[in-house]
């Protein structure tokens, strides 16, 4: 139950979306799982994203760290833009400003040159375990008083709908 556990609600969330209502409504039909589903990922998000601010990260900045350290160095932005949602274009703004911020290398792949592999820097490296840190604790106030079956039980529901959102045409 890491981090991922985040990016697997916000990826259920592109599928789910209905009509936003008051919070406490969301929660209370079937019919709006997708907005408390939406809503729960946003408030994480937002807390984790206000803890992670000190280390000089915004929300979009440590989602592209987390995706190319998980997915493995060298991954391409094509790769990368698909794992985050968004278009080629937006993504090449954030990787100038990870790159100039030291974040990452962007270099041209040998076998193709016309795309570009994206490499951690020994500052993104060190920074991972930080935020890894940070995103645990999180994770720990949050799932303090939730039995641990319940919380499997939750990640076994969301997975069957994802893989069943997966496999719809």
């Amino acid at each position: 139950m890491k981090l991922c556990f985040i990016s697997m609600l916000s990826s259920m969330i592109l599928c789910m979306s209905e009509r936003r209502t008051n919070t406490a409504d969301n929660f209370s039909d079937l019919n709006r799982f997708g907005s408390a589903l939406a809503e729960t990922a946003r408030v994480w998000r937002m807390r984790l994203d206000q803890r992670l601010r000190p280390l000089g990260l915004s929300q979009a900045k440590w989602r592209a760290l987390l995706n190319v350290a998980r997915d493995g160095e060298g991954m391409t932005q094509k790769a990368l833009a698909e794992r985050l949602g968004i278009e080629g274009p937006s993504l090449v703004g954030l990787l100038d400003r990870l790159a100039a911020d030291g974040w990452i290398e962007r270099l041209v792949c040998a076998e193709d040159r016309r795309v570009r592999r994206i490499y951690l820097t020994e500052k993104a490296r060190a920074t991972l375990q930080d935020i890894e840190a940070v995103a645990t604790q999180l994770r720990e106030e949050i799932f303090g008083d939730i039995p641990e079956r319940e919380l499997r039980q939750c990640l076994d529901v969301l997975q069957r709908i994802r893989d069943k959102a997966d496999s719809l045409p």
